[in-house]
């Protein structure tokens, strides 16, 4: 067993560049997309390329949930930020939470300009199975066929979708802190921002992005809540505590682990479903199914704690070992980060900072996780631990702000992120 204690240390700035998509044809041939009810296999037909010195890797992710009605005939744009680079850019449409199937009648990847617009030449139709659009049943996810071409680390990719057929409640990503677009008819494969009339802030159907990487090189998983999903972070400036992870990986040239894939729901607990399914629910589909995913960061917790619905340091420590035991299972290391302080948020009593407390003490001294981030100990007042340093807070005293962000970011010893499993 081997455990770390991260420590902050100062980030450089790293200039984020937008580099355009350069083709390259592939020597292997296209895999065709599949529908998947489940988890696939770590390496499946569909996951894994011809040439065993070259995987898929997940280099964006987007916890998928219930969200309202999608109307039919209408057209979103959805940006994301990658993290790892890499080539054959791969999608993954999520019908997951949908009662009805839903119909994806173009679909279109290409590269920001600024706003709904895009970088010239780049918007690229992408396939399922060789054909232009797809039919997702209710309950089931599908990949695209990888598209030939480059994409860089840190870009800003775009995603448009025309989806008819759309009826009752939609799978997405509620609180994206990224601006989308949509607009009414089919308009995926347009470059200019003239009829992306609407602005959004979810991602819909979108919850994965893969790339081909070495084989080397792998990606971790950012398991939680409304702290990993970045409220109380600059919207569409990226500056999430795993988007400054990402940052720090991509500018560590001894590191094998690059990609980062952000699966935090505003709400989520471990134990309960509410808003999302509980992690533990969660996981076989938001985590062990994205490929060439080497490591698990898992910070989830504080909900359970302020909810008052009784749970106790046992309860949450048999979820945690539950959730460090299926992943172990599945060949992937596992880091546990203490539960923060949230003294001066409304539902903080005596009673839940206790179970807090003793929940911090096992993740430390338990030796269930592959490593330790002291998250508790980098953003706790030194004047009163059981409240946020006022530097990082977010102002209601739970979410940190863009520089707790990146204090959290700093304190991860990115070697421990490298699983010898």
């Amino acid at each position: 067993m081997r455990v770390r204690y991260g420590y902050p240390r100062r980030l450089s700035a790293i200039a984020a560049a937008l580099v355009t998509a350069v083709c390259v044809p592939l020597t292997a041939p296209a895999a065709h997309a599949r529908p998947s009810a489940g988890p696939p296999p770590r390496h499946d037909a569909a996951a894994a390329p011809a040439g065993r010195d070259r995987h898929f890797a997940v280099t964006w992710a987007a916890s998928a949930d219930r969200q309202g009605a999608g109307p039919a005939d209408r057209s979103y744009r959805l940006v994301v930020r990658t993290s790892v680079g890499g080539s054959a850019v791969r999608i993954r449409l999520s019908n997951a939470f949908g009662e009805h199937p839903v119909t994806f009648a173009s679909a279109h990847a290409g590269l920001q300009r600024q706003g709904a617009e895009l970088i010239r030449g780049s918007n690229r139709r992408l396939t399922f199975g060789g054909q232009p659009s797809v039919t997702v049943p209710a309950g089931e996810t599908i990949l695209s066929d990888p598209l030939p071409g480059k994409l860089a680390a840190q870009s800003n990719l775009v995603i448009s979708l025309y989806v008819t057929g759309a009826q009752g409640p939609t799978t997405g990503h509620g609180m994206a802190m990224q601006t989308s677009y949509a607009t009414a008819g089919d308009h995926a494969a347009e470059e200019a921002a003239t009829n992306w009339t609407d602005p959004i802030g979810s991602w819909y159907w979108l919850d994965a992005v893969s790339v081909e990487t070495p084989t080397a090189i792998s990606s971790v998983v950012t398991l939680g809540d409304s702290i990993t999903d970045g409220w109380a972070s600059t919207s569409d400036a990226n500056r999430r505590w795993p988007d400054y992870l990402s940052r720090r990986l991509q500018a560590a040239p001894d590191s094998p682990v690059k990609g980062v894939a952000n699966e935090g729901i505003s709400g989520n607990k471990v134990l309960a479903d509410g808003a999302g399914q509980a992690a533990l629910r969660r996981l076989d589909r938001d985590v062990l199914s994205h490929p060439g995913v080497s490591t698990v960061f898992v910070l989830e917790g504080i909900n359970d704690i302020k909810a008052h619905t009784g749970v106790t340091v046992d309860d949450l420590v048999s979820g945690y070992r539950e959730l460090v035991d299926r992943a172990h299972a599945a060949g992937r290391c596992v880091v546990g980060a203490t539960v923060m302080p949230y003294k001066g948020w409304s539902e903080y009593d005596a009673a839940g900072e206790a179970v807090r407390q003793g929940v911090n003490d096992w993740i430390r001294h338990g030796g269930a996780f592959d490593a330790v981030v002291d998250l508790d100990r980098i953003t706790r007042s030194p004047y009163d631990p059981q409240a946020l340093l006022p530097f990082f807070d977010g102002g209601d005293h739970l979410h940190p702000n863009d520089k707790g962000m990146q204090a959290m970011a700093d304190a991860v010893d990115l070697s421990a992120l490298r699983c010898d499993r």
